[in-house]
Order: C-alpha cells, then structure tokens, then sequence
C-alpha cells in the first residue's frame, strides 16, 4: 500500500472519520491523570472542536482553523501547560489508542503517527 500524503488525508477520512477519532481522543483524556488536569473542565469541547479544526486544516480540509483562529502558533498557546516528556508520551499513547479505535487505515497511520511523533515532541516545554 501507498504512504498518504499528510495533506490529503481529510480527503481520504474525510471529516466525520476525524471527528470520530477526535471524541475516541478526549474519551481517554477525560480520565487520564496526566493529562486530564491540564485541561479546564468546561472547556473539554472547546479542545475537541480546536484540535479537530486544526487537523481538518492540517490534513488537507476546509481552512476554517486559520479562518477563525489564524496561525496555529501552537508553542505559543500550549505555553501554558506544563507539557513534559511523560505527558507527550501519554498524549501518543492515548492518540494512538483512538486511531486503533476508530480503525484508521495502515497507509493513513503511516503518514498520522510520525506527524503526531512530531508535533507532541514539538510542544514539550518543561524538563523532567
């Protein structure tokens, strides 16, 4: 099978598959002691809407992201929260129990995971 490119991935799961994967996402957030507390209680849909809206953007979708929020900036806005190596560890294992869940195809989890690697690897902002 093909690699997928990362912008052509919304054209392949289209936006119902990200939403889906999103909520499998924040289900585990929900009660995860690592990352749970970096989160405001009444605003874990507003998280879900953003992240969801950032990879629609991301993946090749509709522009609404920049639309709304502009440049991602995401060190930046994940400032913050105390993001170490052991909540960009739990960040992974908990993205990547949701794309088992939500059963994302081998070649879309081929161009998915190193990006996550990526940008998880990329917000750690704290040491220890």
């Amino acid at each position: 099978m093909n690699q997928i490119a990362l912008e052509e991935i919304f054209d392949h799961l289209g936006e119902t598959h990200l939403e889906q994967l999103i909520a499998a996402f924040y289900r585990r957030v929900k009660t995860d002691e690592i990352l749970q507390p970096m989160y405001p209680a009444d605003d874990f849909d507003g998280a879900e809407y953003r992240l969801k809206e950032f990879l629609v953007y991301r993946l090749g979708g509709p522009q609404r992201y920049l639309q709304e929020r502009g440049h991602p900036a995401l060190r930046m806005r994940h400032a913050p929260f105390a993001i170490d190596q052991s909540a960009r560890d739990r960040w992974m294992e908990l993205m990547t129990a949701a794309m088992t869940e939500t059963e994302i195809p081998v070649e879309i989890r081929q161009t998915l995971e190193p990006f996550f690697d990526q940008m998880a690897t990329f917000l750690i902002n704290r040491a220890g």
